[in-house]
């Protein structure tokens, strides 16, 4: 069992922004009439813990493989972190959601809060869907404070178009929403710290206005942030910052892989065979350092993964 892959259990969060976008395009299982917004695919957190369903160590919590079996699992350069440092997520953005912020560390160790560096990777867009990042050249503090009072903020953002296949990075302090018609793959540091700044006058799921943190988001905007661009495609650059390092996988034939240089896994197209078990589309998966080379055994056409690698804490 130790050469087959470790598949946990998703986490559904409802949100007045979601859908069921994950039952249309991956078959999952959602309670009906529920609006999904987030699966927490690896989640470690005191609030929320992932369970292995699958694999050499089924009904294992995230937490008790990061404490216990850190080196067999994850690497000998996985670090010593209290707790998994990553969090895995799907999102199903069936409206647009709320414009946020998110502290850097010195900000965040000020508050009591955790930073949160984050990736996104567009699995699916509607024609049309963008995303906002940054802010529109010329726009700083005066003029945002200007358009919170007067409801005008959408006309300050960076919109960005996008396509399935685009990535990008969203790092602490840049003003970010996700734009509705987008299903993605999110890659983020373990952190549920989030400021929200302006909520396009919506209500939640309870008939009220979500509350926002003006001030807080204030604080830790990062005013030079003017109309970035998405990152390169993945199948041709691979993506890495300090906090974890993403590529892609294209499967046109058998290989061998190993967990060592990046444990975790999302089919991201078509179907494969991962030692004992078969990976879909949409699935994420963690291969164990311990197992060695596993063979990944394209089972249709243009099969394709993501695969992505921890911060490497060898020095």
């Amino acid at each position: 069992m130790l050469n087959q892959p470790i598949v946990f259990a998703p986490i559904y969060q409802e949100r007045p922004w979601g859908g069921r976008a994950l039952q249309e395009h991956y078959g999952r299982r959602l309670r009906a009439g529920a609006i999904v917004g987030e699966a927490w695919e690896m989640v470690d957190r005191p609030e929320a813990q992932s369970a292995a369903c699958a694999g050499a160590y089924a009904e294992a919590t995230l937490h008790s493989l990061w404490k216990g079996h850190r080196a067999a699992v994850f690497g000998k350069n996985a670090g010593q972190s209290e707790r998994f440092p990553l969090l895995i997520k799907l999102l199903d953005a069936r409206e647009t959601l709320s414009v946020q912020v998110h502290p850097s560390g010195l900000e965040a160790g000020e508050s009591g809060t955790e930073p949160k560096n984050e990736w996104w990777y567009i699995l699916e867009a509607e024609p049309g869907a963008a995303v906002y990042a940054g802010f529109r050249k010329g726009v700083d503090r005066a003029a945002l404070e200007q358009a919170l009072a007067t409801g005008e903020v959408e006309a300050l953002l960076h919109r960005i178009p996008v396509a399935k296949g685009d990535s990008i990075y969203v790092p602490v302090g840049r003003c970010h929403a996700i734009g509705a018609g987008c299903l993605i793959a999110e890659v983020q540091q373990n952190s549920d710290t989030t400021y929200r700044i302006f909520d396009w006058n919506r209500v939640g799921l309870d008939g009220q206005a979500r509350p926002l943190h003006i001030s807080e988001s204030l604080a830790c905007i990062d005013f030079s942030d003017h109309e970035p661009s998405l990152a390169p495609p993945l199948q041709k650059a691979a993506f890495g910052c300090d906090f974890f390092g993403v590529e892609w996988l294209d499967l046109k034939e058998s290989r061998n892989v190993v967990g060592e240089t990046g444990p975790l896994f999302m089919v991201v197209e078509g179907e494969v065979q991962v030692g004992a078990h078969r990976a879909v589309k949409g699935d994420w998966f963690v291969l164990p350092v311990e197992a060695g080379a596993v063979e990944f055994v394209p089972q249709t056409e243009g099969a394709a993964l993501l695969r992505v690698s921890l911060p490497d804490c060898s020095c």
